[in-house]
């Protein structure tokens, strides 16, 4: 009986293990997919006509307005919270 109990218990185990690598290949597999560029008929008609394709790619952050944007938030004037009645003790 104990035999059949430990035998159970690691198939069990096995059998999650063997989900959660699936799992973990399936999002790997999309996170993956996701990062690759998309290349519509467009974009292949270009690659046809002119031989290569120049995709846009993201601005790089610039640091002075950054920088210059955060000073101008923590220099803002902050109302101060109005007093209210509500939640003190009543008597």
């Amino acid at each position: 009986m104990g035999t059949l109990i430990w035998f159970t218990f690691w198939g069990m185990l096995a059998v999650l293990a063997i989900v959660a690598g699936i799992v973990g290949y399936l999002r790997r597999r999309a996170w993956f997919a996701s990062a690759l560029p998309r290349i519509d008929d467009d974009a292949v008609r270009t690659i046809l006509d002119e031989g290569a394709l120049a995709l846009e790619e993201d601005q790089p952050l610039d640091l002075r307005e950054i920088e210059a944007e955060e000073e101008r938030f923590w220099s803002e004037t902050w109302d101060e919270p109005e007093e209210s009645d509500f939640g003190g003790p009543r008597g």
